[in-house]
């Protein structure tokens, strides 16, 4: 395994950012690669402990000969949102200085090709030079996987609907319970820049079918457990063993997802229909049925009619939902799964 670090000079004299980039070398020039990165959103830590935790077996299977595709691994992807730290709270999701969320606005290229992206003596924003680096990384690998988490949630991933159902195998292999469908547009977010370069390839040299770019969300962002780490670790594991990055004949890999499966715009967001704090009934993986109860928000505590109820607004199942208890009017409470197409139906990303 070779370490390297990779240096993002920040907005003014003397300030830059670091993060290390591991990297293993395969056998079979052949093989897929695979990119893996963690904490775009950088107070998202379930997917730096899932790469902790994986690190031993490839370590063990590059000692045993057994890599055969390259691997280029950031365990944590955003030293710029790391040093975002107000009152004892990270601020992870916004760059503070162009007020953009870190999962957004990347570089959407039309080809596999680093000469295309900005270098660093443009002069951008220290987000948008971490956007770019973390970009050229991921280039030329058939799999990239974003690792990220919800609020509070089931594990699930978000796959671009010109990688399904080809991507069955990978979502069953990671052991998650739904995946999210989605086209379009999502705001240039990491997901959507890795695909783009290959989206208007002559098919046979875009290999749609062999690529696996995808964003995990794995639970919810206080759910770092060595369990979950071990599960997610063995998850990842199960996929390069499936895609041929690599070899171990001990491993089972399964090709049929038995998860739910969701287009985009059957999700609803349910925002808060006023401000207060929030009583659930029903938490992620709960089934509902329209106009059972979600929510309820005390909005004027002790006053009559001081509480607001939340209802479906259609059959489904929750996905996620608030991890704090307090909201404001129109903050999104649940990702509520739904069987058909919501009346806010959003095609591209679901948040901001």
């Amino acid at each position: 395994m070779e370490k390297t670090t990779e240096i993002i000079r920040g907005n003014g004299d003397g300030v830059t950012y670091e993060f290390p980039v591991l990297r293993i070398a395969g056998s079979a020039p052949d093989a897929p690669k695979a990119y893996i990165q963690a904490a775009l959103h950088s107070d998202e830590l379930p997917g730096v402990v899932a790469i902790d935790a994986l690190m031993p077996k490839l370590r063990k299977a590059e000692t045993e000969g057994r890599v055969r595709g390259s691997l280029t691994i950031v365990p944590r992807a955003n030293p710029v949102g790391r040093a975002q730290q107000f009152f004892g709270a990270a601020q992870g999701r916004y760059h503070l200085g162009s007020r953009t969320n870190f999962n957004r606005d990347f570089p959407l290229i039309n080809r596999p090709d680093a000469g295309l992206l900005p270098g660093d003596d443009k002069p951008l924003n220290a987000d948008d030079r971490l956007k770019a680096r973390l970009l050229k990384l991921s280039l030329g690998h058939e799999i990239v996987l974003d690792l990220h988490c919800d609020d509070e949630g089931l594990p699930y991933l978000y796959i671009q609907s010109d990688l399904w159902p080809a991507m069955a195998d990978c979502a069953a292999s990671m052991g998650v319970e739904a995946v999210v469908l989605w086209s379009g547009e999502s705001g240039a977010s990491f997901d959507e820049a890795a695909l783009c370069p290959y989206l208007k390839l002559p098919a046979a040299e875009a290999q749609l079918a062999r690529r696996v770019v995808t964003t995990v969300e794995y639970r919810g962002i206080l759910d770092v457990e060595q369990h979950f780490a071990e599960a997610d670790a063995e998850g990842i594991y199960r996929l390069l063993v499936a895609r041929g990055v690599i070899e171990d004949k001990a491993v089972e890999t399964p090709t049929e997802f038995k998860g739910e499966v969701v287009p985009i715009d059957h999700i609803d967001m349910m925002p808060a229909p006023a401000a207060g704090a929030i009583l659930y009934d029903v938490k992620p993986g709960d089934r509902v049925k329209a106009g059972q109860r979600l929510a309820t928000i005390v909005a004027a505590p002790g006053e009559e009619g001081g509480r607001v109820e939340v209802l479906a607004p259609q059959d489904g199942f929750i996905l996620t939902r608030r991890a704090t208890r307090a909201t404001r009017a129109g903050d999104d409470l649940v990702k509520l799964a739904g069987v058909a197409r919501s009346a806010d139906a959003r095609s591209g990303a679901l948040e901001q």
